[in-house]
C-alpha cells in the first residue's frame, strides 16, 4: 500500500515537471543557505578557535576604550601612558609588562603611496622575542628583526603582491614611511588574520620619532608569572586602574581582556551571525512551504477526476489524505536533500577558495551529520504541514462531485 502511494506521488510530481522543479527551488535556497553558511561558521569559528589556542594562554590585553573601528588602541581618545605602565607593573602576579603603539602612516614605494598601519616592536630582547612569539610571527623572505635594526622594517604578506604599489616589494628594498627611508629587512608569511598580512612591524623609537610620539601608549601587553592566576591578576589591575582613574564599576573607559574572554567575545558574535542566518533561512522555507501548499492546491484541482474514480473503486478518504501529504512531504524532502549537498558543495568550494587565498589551511568543513539530517528533517515536516489542507480537501471529494467536474 505504501509502496503503491509512493509511486503515485513521485508519477504526480513527475507529470508536472516545472512545476516540480519551481517548487523545490523555495525550500532548495532555505536548506542550501542555512547548511552552507552554519558549516562555513562552523569552520570559521574551529579556525578562531585554533588561533587562540596557539595564544599565550598567560598574557593579558589593557587598552582604553575604543570610539571607532581601527587598529587596536589606534582610535581611543585617552590613551594609555607610562604612569598605567608602572601601575601595572606594581600588581603582584605580573611577570613582563610590554608597551605597544598601533598606528596609521603614509607609506611609498615605486613612486605610489597608500596608508597602512605600523605595529612597534620593543627594543628589549626578552620583550621583543615574546612580542614575535606572542604574534605567532614567521618570516617567509628574509628574517624577523633584531635590536640591531633600527632603520628596518618587517612586512606583512601583503606588501609581497604587485597590487599594493605596482611593484613587488623584497627584502633590501628601500619604503618611504612619514617621509623617511626604512629597509625591508623581512616579509613574514601569509595568516588568517588579516591584520597581520598588511602589518609594518617598526621598532618603537623609530615609529615614536617619525610620529612624534611623546608619552602614549596604544596597547599594554602583559605577560602573568602563573597562567593558572590570569583572571585574578586582570582583577586586580581592573581595581588599581579604577581606583587610579576614580571610575565606579561597569563605567571604565577601559578594558582588560584576557585570551578566554576574547575568544567568548567572538563566539558570541559567531552565534549570534548563526542566529540571523538561521532567520534568514527560515523565512526562504516558509515561502517555500507556501510554494508548495499552492502547487498541491492546484495538483487537487487537476486531479479531480483522479480523486474521483479512485475513490470509485474504493479508495479511503485516509488513502487520498496520504498520498496527497506524502507528495506534498516528498517536495520537502527532495527539495531538502538537493539543498543540502548543494550547501555543503558551496561550503566546501568556499573554504578551498579562502585557504588557497591565504596560502594554507584556514577555514575547514566538516561533515554535520546532525545539521544535514536536522535541516533535511525540517523540510520534509515544511512539506508535509504546507500540504496538509489542500490533502484534507482532497480527501473530503466526494466521487460524484469529482467525477462531474
Amino acid at each position: 500500500m505504501i509502496q503503491d502511494i509512493f509511486f503515485l506521488a513521485v508519477n504526480g510530481m513527475k507529470k508536472r515537471k516545472l512545476r516540480s522543479w519551481l517548487t523545490l527551488l523555495g525550500i532548495f535556497i532555505g536548506i542550501a543557505a542555512v547548511v552552507s553558511l552554519i558549516s562555513l561558521g562552523d569552520g570559521l569559528r574551529t579556525a578562531i578557535t585554533g588561533q587562540f589556542g596557539s595564544l599565550s594562554v598567560d598574557t593579558l590585553t589593557v587598552q582604553n576604550a575604543e570610539t571607532g573601528f581601527g587598529p587596536p588602541g589606534s582610535t581611543a581618545i585617552k590613551k594609555l601612558n607610562d604612569h598605567d605602565l608602572k601601575l601595572i607593573e606594581s600588581v603582584s602576579g605580573v611577570k613582563i609588562v610590554i608597551p605597544r603603539l598601533v598606528r596609521i602612516a603614509k607609506m611609498e614605494y615605486n613612486k605610489e603611496a597608500k596608508f597602512s598601519y605600523l605595529g612597534s616592536l620593543p627594543e628589549d630582547k626578552e620583550h621583543l622575542n615574546f612580542v614575535y612569539k606572542n604574534l605567532n610571527t614567521e618570516s617567509e623572505t628574509g628574517r624577523l628583526m633584531n635590536l640591531n635594526d633600527h632603520g628596518g622594517v618587517v612586512l606583512g604578506s601583503n606588501f609581497a603582491s604587485k597590487d599594493e604599489f605596482g611593484k613587488i616589494i623584497q627584502v633590501g628594498s628601500k619604503v618611504l614611511i612619514q617621509g623617511k627611508s626604512f629597509q625591508v629587512v623581512g616579509i613574514l608569511k601569509p595568516g588568517s588574520s588579516a591584520l597581520m598580512n598588511g602589518v609594518v612591524m617598526i621598532f618603537e623609537k623609530d615609529l615614536k620619532d617619525i610620529l612624534n610620539i611623546k608619552d602614549e601608549i596604544d596597547i599594554i601587553v602583559v605577560r602573568v608569572e602563573n597562567k593558572n592566576n590570569i583572571e585574578k591578576v586582570a582583577t586586580d589591575i581592573k581595581n588599581k586602574m579604577r581606583k587610579d582613574r576614580n571610575e565606579k564599576i561597569g563605567e571604565e573607559d577601559f578594558t582588560v581582556q584576557t585570551p578566554v574572554q576574547s575568544l567568548a567575545a567572538v563566539n558570541t558574535i559567531l552565534n549570534i551571525i548563526n542566529i540571523i542566518i538561521v532567520g534568514i533561512a527560515f523565512i526562504s522555507l516558509i515561502i517555500g512551504g507556501i510554494g508548495i501548499a499552492n502547487t498541491m492546491y492546484t495538483s487537487v484541482l487537476e486531479r479531480t477526476k483522479e480523486i474521483g474514480t479512485m475513490k470509485a473503486i474504493g479508495a479511503k478518504n485516509s488513502d487520498i489524505l496520504l498520498l496527497f501529504v506524502f507528495e506534498s512531504g516528498l517536495f520537502g524532502f527532495i527539495g531538502g536533500v538537493l539543498g543540502a549537498l548543494f550547501g555543503l558543495f558551496m561550503s566546501f568550494m568556499v573554504s578551498v577558495a579562502a585557504n588557497s587565498y591565504f596560502g594554507q589551511t584556514i577555514i575547514t568543513i566538516q561533515i554535520s551529520w546532525p545539521l544535514l539530517i536536522g535541516a533535511v528533517s525540517f523540510s520534509f515536516l515544511i512539506g508535509i504541514f504546507a500540504g496538509l489542507i489542500p490533502s484534507y480537501q482532497a480527501s473530503k471529494l466526494r466521487p460524484v462531485d469529482a467525477l462531474r467536474s
